[in-house]
């Protein structure tokens, strides 16, 4: 009987553990998720808000870089696309996606 007593106890503890450990186990997957929100998801989003806001402020004159790798400077903007002059009398045109904030100038200064 004592035994029995005994063996019931124990599996009671057991279940008490197991409860605690399944919580814990949950609060370290909520606090996973938020660290990767604050350092990762967070950061890519601001920085599309703001390429998405240079694509819209683009203007005759820009210098930009495609993202195949092509500089020019701005010579039209339209709604989707945009008119690049890459050499003397040398234009391409270009989705607006695809362009970025040449930055060659500025470093070299």
């Amino acid at each position: 009987m004592e035994f029995i007593t005994l063996l019931q106890a124990q599996a009671a503890g057991n279940q008490a553990a197991a409860g605690q450990s399944s919580w814990s186990m949950w609060i370290m997957l909520i606090l996973i998720f938020v660290v990767m929100w604050f350092f990762m998801i967070r950061p890519q989003r601001k920085q599309q808000k703001e390429l998405q806001k240079f694509r819209e402020g683009l203007k005759k004159g820009d210098k930009v870089v495609t993202v195949g790798g092509i500089y020019g400077t701005v010579v039209e903007v339209k709604e989707k696309t945009l008119l690049l002059e890459v050499d003397s009398n040398v234009k391409i045109r270009v989705d607006k996606n695809s362009v970025v904030k040449d930055f060659s100038e500025t470093a070299q200064q």
